[in-house]
């Protein structure tokens, strides 16, 4: 089994004034995201990563390149537009506060499984092309350098908690449970039975622990001995 790094982009303008940027282009990291970003690359610094696959859009490809810069090898950093955020539609562009007032905003809040977002994408379309990329991704990677193999995925809030949601066997209506704070790094493992996750939505920590991961076979009963063990 390869290891995925999620990591969320940095904090944004939009992020920092109430606004769902969506797809919008020139949404770019603040100063407050360019030192989230940097603060989450300098802790993957110690993780040798096979690839860095990346969101097109420009924050997520910002913290991307600032990912990349402080790996001492060059990995493999494509673009895929699956990992793009979701199309919010006529929703995009507008303030959170007002957003709060539509009819569709508590089926957002209790019941995102059965949300489309008006002339925009569903929400369980957003999560199906989303984990089908990582999977495929994470196989990939896994064939070309082993199971000891790590990579990075840098996407969006959303896009991330449904990632999760599948890999935590939940129904995508929960996913408003799961927390990933702007340039937040979470970790799974996909493996032969089921998924393995081992962090979510932390923003500090050792990472270097990843470089000697041993592959897991059946879950341990009793919570085995953890990584620092190894």
């Amino acid at each position: 089994m390869a290891t995925v790094i999620l990591v969320r982009h940095g904090r944004t303008t939009a992020n920092a004034t109430g606004l769902l940027a969506g797809r919008a282009l020139g949404v770019d990291l603040d100063q407050v995201g360019r030192e989230q970003a940097a603060q989450t690359a300098d802790r993957l610094a110690a993780v040798p990563v096979v690839a860095v696959v990346s969101s097109p859009l420009e924050r997520c490809q910002q913290t991307a390149r600032l990912i990349i810069d402080r790996q001492a090898g060059t990995p493999y950093a494509p673009v895929d537009p699956d990992l793009t955020e979701c199309d919010y539609g006529q929703w995009q562009g507008r303030s959170l506060s007002d957003l709060a007032t539509e009819n569709l905003w508590p089926v957002v809040q209790s019941q995102p499984a059965a949300v489309v977002f008006p002339a925009g994408e569903s929400m369980a379309a957003m999560q199906a092309r989303s984990v089908a990329a990582i999977r495929r991704h994470d196989a990939a990677f896994e064939a070309e350098h082993g199971p000891g193999a790590v990579w990075v995925a840098v996407s969006h809030g959303d896009v991330i908690k449904s990632i999760l949601a599948d890999a935590l066997g939940m129904h995508l209506d929960l996913f408003q449970r799961i927390n990933v704070g702007p340039a937040s790094v979470s970790i799974v493992r996909y493996g032969p039975s089921r998924p393995s996750v081992y962090a979510m939505n932390t923003d500090a920590g050792d990472l270097s622990w990843l470089t000697n991961i041993v592959p897991a076979g059946d879950a341990p009963v009793g919570g085995g001995v953890g990584h620092n063990a190894l």
